[in-house]
């Protein structure tokens, strides 16, 4: 049987961190927290269950608390878990099974990561699979007979282990100010970075937050390479049409429609439209992003954002028929969507007043 650290990085979390404690005690071997700065009861709970807790200066990086953790383990393998997240009674028989069974030669243990969508979150998927169980030491082998090189390959494996991510709120006021701090720091973003930036944005970023992030967006149109671009698009079409910049609106729409039209600015288009009370051309224009685009950013301006919309412009048509249809596709994409809920309601009032 492998032995296990389970691996943690908090900042005041005295609310989550005994729940997710209390799940991996017992499977756990050794308890590495490193703290990062909290003012709260977070270490004191933590001293609970491990006496490994260690200080570590905030930098603005997570990476560098990740791996400063790591550095603390000494078992064979480490599991890097979060404050906020759990594993019901089943899934944690599965670990345990995971843990006397596993093959010492696999490298990483790749496991299924729940609920990510509840608080708005930067994946399209409420379910993928993330890199969660690491080898601690890894042994490099010299491979073929002549012009031998080191084998790098890793050995991994996907385990039905399923983690809910449950954090109380979201996250995304924190990583946008991390970002935007970042963008000070640097001409422009990794590839991945700039996208996460992206997503964030359209996601789950606030009026501000757009303001914020104009300067690197703008500067990155010469900086990066056309399909980053597309993702600075998108953004700058969103802080156009917040600023009411039609001229420049429409020059950076009409740059990312040519070819393969981004859902994002689709929907933008949609919302320019709607403001001005054009409804038949937002209809297009959500329509289209439904239908005839893709997203760049975020799966929901493909399936509930356009769909939504698209019951609003029908129903200011006073086309409640249609009005209905696309609401109940929003609500397939999201059943417990309080606003498809009320939407519904509203379209069963005016249709009985419409008797």
């Amino acid at each position: 049987m492998i032995t296990l650290s389970v691996c943690m990085i908090v900042k005041n979390e005295e609310q989550l961190i005994a729940r997710c404690l209390n799940c991996l005690n017992d499977i756990a071997d050794e308890i590495v927290i490193v703290d990062t700065g909290s003012v709260d009861n977070t270490k004191e709970i933590a001293g609970e269950y491990t006496s490994k807790i260690y200080n570590f200066d905030w930098i603005d990086d997570f990476s560098a608390a990740r791996n400063f953790s790591f550095s603390k383990a000494t078992m064979d393998y480490i599991y890097a878990a979060d404050a906020d997240e759990l594993i019901d009674e089943k899934n944690r028989e599965k670990f345990k099974r995971l843990k006397s069974t596993l093959d010492t030669d696999v490298e990483i243990v790749e496991m299924k990561y729940g609920n990510q969508l509840e608080k708005g979150s930067t994946y399209n998927f409420d379910v993928e699979y993330r890199p969660k169980l690491f080898k601690r030491v890894r042994t490099f082998k010299w491979i073929d007979p002549i012009h031998e090189i080191v084998d790098c390959r890793l050995n991994s494996m996907k385990s039905d282990i399923l983690i809910t991510h449950k954090p109380l709120t979201s996250h995304a006021s924190r990583d946008l100010s991390l970002l935007e701090k970042l963008t000070t720091k640097q001409t422009v973003l990794n590839s991945r970075l700039h996208m996460m930036y992206a997503r964030e944005l359209l996601i789950a970023g606030r009026e501000e937050d757009f303001y914020h992030a104009f300067t690197y967006f703008n500067r990155s149109l010469t900086a990066m390479n056309k399909d980053d671009i597309r993702l600075s698009h998108c953004v700058l079409a969103r802080y156009y049409n917040l600023k009411s910049e039609s001229f420049n609106f429409f020059k950076i729409a009409t740059k990312n429609i040519q070819g393969n039209a981004s859902a994002e600015i689709c929907c933008e288009l949609g919302s320019y439209y709607m403001k001005e009370k054009d409804y038949n051309e937002a209809v297009y224009w959500y329509y289209t992003a439904a239908t005839a685009a893709s997203a760049d950013l975020s799966i929901n301006y493909v399936q509930f954002i356009p769909n939504l919309q698209l019951y609003r412009c029908f129903f200011e048509l006073g086309d409640l028929a249609e009005a209905a249809k696309y609401n109940d596709m929003a609500g397939i994409y999201k059943p417990d969507s309080p606003e498809v809920a009320a939407n519904r309601e509203v379209l069963s009032a005016s249709m009985n007043l419409d008797k």
